[in-house]
């Protein structure tokens, strides 16, 4: 894997030359070589309602879903879809590719102050969304937010799906050349602003990220993939999606995780590859369903987002028969930057995680200097190549930080290096709380609940959780100390403008802050307090 050296470096390394295709002409690729080899399945819980598309007929619909948004929206504009996992999502990312437009991806469970936020920030002048999600119907949502968005011109239901492909069908516009180069999506991810920065990501790093992960799993060719994570995260939509189209294989899409759904198509759909976060892996091995599933098509698992447990590892390479591969990345990358050989030995599957992707440099840098840091020293992991973002949509300082003048990502994340270039994750300089792979900031979270007259300060931190890896916790100094807010008050404040996975699950009271001589609030503290139980949960919310 390359030459070892005294400082934490590592020069790209050596691989398959780049593939400067955009993703709409790799779809065209793809199906011009297998034509009648099944590329999407939709994977309903009725065996009977599983709908299934040839490449041929899969490059049909995204031209046609093409044609209408070409006939409506210019090259570089910005169009969102706010919608769960269905086929449709996946051939409205094709469409939108192929039409030169940048998919804005947003998460369904958002409310509507969140998704104010995103269309305002990304300026998208189009919206796709689903009927109805978890009992929310979104058109009323987007009809209540659009008052505020003078730049939405189009708002398209889903469920007339069948109108869009007909529409475009019977368009005669031509579909631009898209320059590989050029910007296919925003996704956004928490940042330092406390509120959601928006990833640009381009066709080059989305097509050459995901192929180079899928190889080193040895997805191999024309294999299934069955796909729990959600496709407006990068894992689900990018990784996967893009990976199974790269290798001419199967995306089998999964509406919404389950575990027993998960196992079922895996039997019946002959998966080998899967991706999934720790907290599903652990719903796979706890389903009663594991014992008697033919699970025997299963060649590789692969997991990331959040440390994934040494013991978890060796649970699943059992349970399965398989081998295994843990990825690490951001959305800033394209989603992975190493990744684990399948023939790694068990102690790096369980201790580290890999080594970069071909044609990336990494470092794991003195975070004030910049400067690699000696071999087995931890520093901030750092990375540069082609697969690095374009920078943060419209916000040039937040860019800046991250992307410095020599190309370099600063990730946010602590590591350190070993003289094979393989990493370990130490900590993180970011003060993210991951919970189940779902990055959260808590200062969104913070400003909400200083709003509440009766909370005087707050500081939001993670709190570990055995199965979400951290869950997020809420340290609440009231504003009447003889009063104090109840938690079911507080909760419900929350839940009334966050989606329900940011919103606190576990709450605690303080009298005073630990400070700092400045007067910032040390939340380093309050996770010891928390760790050691000098802080005590109220109760758990809801």
């Amino acid at each position: 894997m390359g030459t070892a050296t005294a400082a934490s470096y590592r020069p790209a390394e050596a691989g398959p030359p780049l593939d400067r295709v955009a993703l709409g002409d790799l779809l065209r690729r793809v199906a011009a070589a297998v034509p009648q080899r099944t590329a999407l399945v939709d994977g309903q819980p009725d065996p009977a309602a599983r709908r299934r598309w040839t490449y041929a007929e899969m490059l049909e619909q995204a031209e046609a879903v093409g044609r209408y948004l070409a006939a409506r929206f210019e090259p570089g504009e910005r169009v969102a879809l706010w919608a769960s996992n269905q086929p449709e999502w996946v051939l409205f990312q094709y469409g939108a590719a192929m039409a030169g437009l940048v998919l804005v991806t947003v998460n369904p469970a958002y409310r509507a102050g969140e998704l104010a936020y995103v269309l305002a920030q990304s300026r998208s002048v189009g919206v796709f969304h689903e009927r109805t999600y978890r009992g929310v119907r979104l058109g009323s949502v987007v009809e209540e937010v659009l008052a505020g968005l003078p730049d939405v011109r189009v708002v398209v239901d889903l469920a007339d799906w069948d109108e869009v492909l007909a529409e475009g069908r019977s368009s005669s516009g031509a579909l631009p050349e898209v320059d590989p180069a050029s910007p296919c999506q925003i996704q956004y991810t928490s940042g330092t602003t406390g509120f959601a920065k928006g990833a640009l990501l381009h066709h080059l790093g989305a097509v050459n990220a995901a192929r180079y992960s899928a190889e080193r799993a040895n997805f191999a060719e024309g294999d299934a993939w069955v796909n729990p994570i959600p496709l407006f995260h990068v894992g689900g939509g990018v990784l996967t999606g893009v990976g199974a189209l790269y290798r001419h294989g199967v995306h089998v899409v999964v509406p919404a995780f389950d575990p027993g759904l998960v196992l079922e198509l895996v039997e019946a759909e002959r998966g080998s590859l899967l991706l999934a976060v720790p907290t599903m892996l652990v719903g796979l091995l706890d389903h009663p369903d594991l014992a008697t599933r033919d699970l025997s098509s299963v060649r590789t698992v692969m997991s990331g987002s959040t440390v994934v447990p040494a013991e978890l590892v060796r649970r699943t390479k059992a349970a399965f028969d398989c081998d295994f591969s843990i990825l690490f990345g951001q959305t800033e990358l394209h989603g992975v930057l190493t990744q684990t050989l399948p023939t790694d030995t068990d102690d790096d599957q369980a201790t580290t995680i890999g080594v970069a992707l071909p044609h990336v440099e990494l470092a794991v840098c003195d975070p004030d200097s910049g400067e690699p840091v000696p071999i087995g020293e931890s520093g901030e992991i750092r990375a540069r190549g082609y697969q690095s973002m374009l920078g943060y949509f419209e916000m040039p300082d937040a860019t800046a930080a991250t992307l410095d003048a020599e190309g370099w990502l600063r990730t946010g994340d602590l590591g350190s290096m070993d003289e094979r270039g393989y990493l370990r994750i130490t900590g993180r300089l970011k003060d993210l709380i991951i919970r189940g792979g779902e990055n959260i900031h808590p200062r969104e979270i913070e400003e909400l609940l200083r709003a509440h007259p009766a909370v005087a300060e707050v500081a939001v931190v993670g709190v570990a959780d055995p199965t979400w890896g951290e869950q997020v916790g809420a340290v609440v100094q009231p504003a009447d100390p003889a009063a104090p807010p109840s938690v079911t008050e507080l909760f419900a404040h929350c839940r009334a403008s966050l989606a329900p996975f940011k919103t606190p699950k576990a709450w605690f009271r303080v009298a005073e802050f630990p400070l700092t001589p400045s007067g910032k609030i040390q939340k380093f503290v309050l996770k010891q307090w928390i760790a050691d139980g000098t802080l005590q949960p109220e109760t758990e919310g809801a």
